[in-house]
């Protein structure tokens, strides 16, 4: 939440908005490369830091 402090200009501001956004979501986590990476990765330009 501290990084979106920084984008609102208000810590407080941001954990309230994001508390509620979470609240009223489902959230889920996908695992492997984006479509865009695979991409990439197929073309030989993968990010360094990522290797």
């Amino acid at each position: 939440y501290v990084e979106w402090g920084k984008i609102f200009g208000d810590e407080v501001l941001a954990t309230a908005i994001l508390d509620r956004l979470i609240h009223h979501s489902t959230t889920f986590n996908i695992k492997g490369d984006s479509y865009r990476l695979r991409e990439k990765k197929k073309a030989g330009i993968q990010p360094a830091n990522l290797r």
